[in-house]
């Protein structure tokens, strides 16, 4: 494979450009090396490129994008690199502009929020549904995702209440076995609806919403026998639902809701030989109008380059 070394002037307007597109001591350019297997030098604007032709010239192709989006006031991060780096390998890279142009929402610290993949973009975009099915493995934003858009049609006055909920029993535990009151019980298994409202809305904040029964976060049972009307629900950890369970949970849905359903059908923890509810509903609902079902993959992960490079050792295993 022939090799290269090519001269790239970034005609940067300052310093600050400068360590907005080549990262804090280089740190982009240095996972476009390890991606890429090139070697970068930069001196002043000018970015010295060496490797085989097709990976020079995908780097030149990537700085040009990235460079394209921080001049919109965007921060980049390290994973934003990473993603580029994946849709220039697919060459998708101008795609990648597109994921910047809308912004969700923005935390309580101010904090813009941004869909990360393509993948992400058809899960927000499909939550214009009633019913939303998202479906994937850990670390592709699914919970934070809809979690956002549920505080996003609160505040603009679509909905009256946000419910959060998941089953009450995971990785082969039972409630009954565990110390504490049911609060003390039922915590630890709804702690990632707490921390993604705490980061979204501040944890002060969500108290209060709580407190005032605007803001509802339950174990999978305490939805039965309801109507869920002017409401945003969320269902977290579906796959470890009961067929039963499920079609309790979706038959809730009342006039001016949104439900969406997430899970991980690589992470049931129901006993052996129960079927998840996740699964039975996929296959029963997948022609049913006004659902949604959208499948996030190993690329849509936004957690460490590394996890990605983990999950895809371990489906080829199995």
């Amino acid at each position: 494979m022939a090799e290269q070394l090519v001269e790239m002037n970034q005609q940067l307007e300052n310093t600050n450009e400068a360590i907005a597109l080549f990262g804090v001591n280089d740190a982009h350019l240095k996972v476009m090396e390890r991606e890429l297997n090139v070697s970068i030098v930069t001196r002043g604007e000018t970015v010295h490129v060496s490797g085989a032709d097709e990976n020079v010239t995908l780097v030149e192709k990537i700085l040009q994008q990235l460079l394209v989006v921080i001049r919109k006031s965007v921060s980049i991060t390290e994973r934003d690199v990473a993603y580029a780096i994946q849709l220039a390998q697919q060459g998708k890279i101008a795609q990648f502009e597109e994921l910047y142009e809308e912004e969700i929402f923005k935390t309580a610290k101010g904090k813009s929020i941004r869909v990360k993949t393509m993948g992400q973009r058809r899960y927000i975009h499909a939550m214009k549904n009633d019913i939303v099915f998202g479906i994937g493995p850990a670390g592709t934003g699914k919970t934070y995702l809809a979690v956002v858009m549920a505080v996003r049609a609160l505040k603009q006055g679509y909905v009256k209440k946000i419910i959060l909920t998941r089953p009450a029993v995971e990785a082969g535990e039972s409630l009954g076995f565990l110390p504490g009151d049911l609060k003390e019980k039922v915590d630890p298994y709804l702690r990632p609806l707490y921390d993604a409202l705490h980061d979204i809305l501040g944890q002060e904040y969500t108290q209060r919403m709580m407190e005032r029964g605007v803001i509802e976060i339950a174990p999978l049972a305490y939805m039965r026998g309801r109507t869920l009307d002017d409401s945003f629900v969320i269902l977290d950890e579906a796959q470890n639902t009961t067929g039963v369970q499920i079609k309790m949970f979706l038959t809730r849905l009342g006039f001016s809701s949104k439900m969406v359903i997430t899970g991980d059908p690589s992470q049931v923890d129901l006993p052996k030989g129960a079927k998840s509810g996740l699964s039975i509903a996929t296959n029963v609902l997948s022609g049913v109008s006004g659902l949604s079902f959208i499948t996030l993959e190993q690329s849509d992960v936004v957690r460490h380059p590394l996890v990605q490079r983990i999950i895809e050792a371990y489906d080829k295993m199995e």
